[in-house]
């Protein structure tokens, strides 16, 4: 019961725009969406340029409608580029979360030039700086606009007032934001 009878769309975006949400109707299968089977279709659009997320999802309606959704690949015959958008869950009201509609982000990291070099850095920054994230610290943050401290404190509560002091008595951390 992973397949659907239920109508399929989709909606592809990328740097240049989206598809709109668009049924997915001929698959290159006589029966579509069936359990443990690859559907191949082909969407007509202005060329996106890189793809970033799509959207996917179906209408809930027909007997079985609920659906097992592993991947999504497309390939951009423009740039011969293969986008991966990995599910592997249920869109169903019955399983899972109960959303029949997934946003799904690209997964492959070569698909966006520079992508894995972002990666890596964001990969490196979060290694330098979770330190400030430790229980027990406070984040003072200083507001150009107000002229004070804006504090997050340990146990969740913010202290947006800016005063223009420290009212804990230590600075652990200040950022400069504009």
């Amino acid at each position: 019961n992973a397949g659907t009878e239920a109508d399929v769309y989709i909606s592809v975006y990328g740097e240049r725009g989206d598809t709109g949400s668009r049924q997915l109707l001929r698959s290159q299968k006589p029966k579509k969406f069936l359990k443990g089977q690859t559907d191949i279709f082909a969407v007509e659009a202005v060329h996106l340029g890189h793809l970033y997320k799509i959207v996917i999802g179906h209408n809930g309606l027909g007997s079985g409608n609920g659906w097992f959704l592993d991947k999504v690949v497309i390939k951009d015959p423009v740039t011969d580029l293969d986008y991966t958008f990995l599910c592997h869950r249920w869109l169903d009201q019955g399983q899972d979360d109960g959303n029949i509609v997934r946003e799904l982000t690209v997964t492959d990291a070569s698909t966006f030039p520079g992508r894995q070099e972002l990666e890596l850095k964001k990969v490196e920054t979060w290694a330098a700086e979770k330190w400030k994230f430790q229980e027990g610290n406070i984040l003072q943050f200083y507001s150009r606009l107000t002229h004070g401290f804006i504090c997050l404190n340990p146990d969740s509560r913010v202290d947006a007032l800016g005063d223009k002091k420290n009212k804990y008595g230590k600075v652990y951390f200040v950022y400069i934001c504009i």
